[in-house]
């Protein structure tokens, strides 16, 4: 149930994608001055070394964000900038050795009147958040909680400004981890229709995963919601024979995460054309072969 690190992900190209999101969705609501209470059901440590040992085992941040170090910010669309000025300001400018994960970019964009609330089921990752968001001495604005966010999120659900944002991004390392986020924005949105509902989700073969967005979308419909889908692939998804001294293909390895989706109900109105944006020089700029792409749909 623990096997499921962040760390060694941290600033990967799903990082990307969803980071950007979160920031364009959240830089929208803050423009009416009604508190937000944001939640994050799977919060993770919530800041990363990206040359520390576990994403650099892993090396994923390399075909991530220091990917998008190398482009100067002017060249960046508008929602791809807001991102990475956001990570840089974690660095102080200096380089991108730290990766800031959502706790820290959420608190980042938090207005006096806002709040939030991060859930983390992990023993050592919430002693590692806890003492990160304690650096930032937010005091009683964001609460750090040491339990399952799917079961969590429903005593805060309607927050008393009746202005939510809730952020899921579980690992789905436990196939009924699907089923679990379906259940919980099902109920989230009887207990609250107008919140702004946020699931990150890997496209793998897995037929969990794919049945995930659809039946999204079937519920968002069905409550008469609005929804975005936005889905970013940056590799094929095939195992790679590698061939050995003597000329012989060896079984090879799936070649990590290829691709994965953001699906949201009631997204900010400005989200679809920031992503209609920022989404193609995302593929142009984490691309890894010829199969990137990207795709984005909504329904109203």
């Amino acid at each position: 149930m623990f096997s499921y690190r962040h760390g060694f992900h941290a600033g990967n190209h799903a990082d990307v994608l969803k980071h950007t999101v979160l920031i364009a969705a959240l830089q929208h609501m803050a423009q009416k001055e009604t508190a937000i209470s944001v939640i994050d059901t799977h919060a993770g440590a919530g800041l990363y070394r990206l040359d520390g040992d576990f994403a650099s085992t892993s090396g994923e941040s390399k075909d991530g964000i220091e990917r998008l170090t190398s482009t100067p910010l002017d060249q960046l669309t508008p929602a791809l900038r807001a991102y990475m000025e956001t990570v840089r300001s974690v660095n102080q400018g200096k380089g991108v050795r730290t990766y800031p994960g959502s706790p820290f970019i959420t608190q980042s964009l938090l207005r006096p009147q806002d709040k939030l609330r991060l859930f983390e089921l992990h023993p050592n990752d919430w002693r590692s958040l806890d003492g990160n968001m304690a650096q930032l001495q937010a005091g009683k604005q964001v609460e750090v909680l040491l339990e399952d966010g799917f079961a969590g999120v429903k005593r805060f659900l309607p927050p008393p400004s009746r202005r939510g944002f809730l952020l899921c991004d579980p690992s789905y390392e436990m196939k009924t981890d699907y089923g679990r986020v379906l259940t919980m924005i099902e109920d989230a949105l009887v207990r609250f229709a107008t919140g702004t509902y946020a699931v990150w989700y890997p496209i793998i073969p897995r037929q969990e995963a794919h049945d995930l967005p659809k039946r999204l979308k079937t519920m968002a419909t069905k409550a008469g919601r609005s929804w975005l889908h936005a889905t970013l692939t940056v590799k094929g998804s095939k195992i790679r024979s590698e061939v050995n001294d003597w000329g012989n293909a060896t079984e090879g390895k799936r070649p990590g995460l290829p691709a994965s989706g953001m699906f949201l109900i009631n997204p900010p109105f400005t989200l679809r054309a920031a992503l209609k944006e920022a989404l193609p020089q995302m593929q142009q700029l984490l691309a890894q072969d010829k199969n990137a792409t990207h795709t984005l749909e909504f329904g109203e």
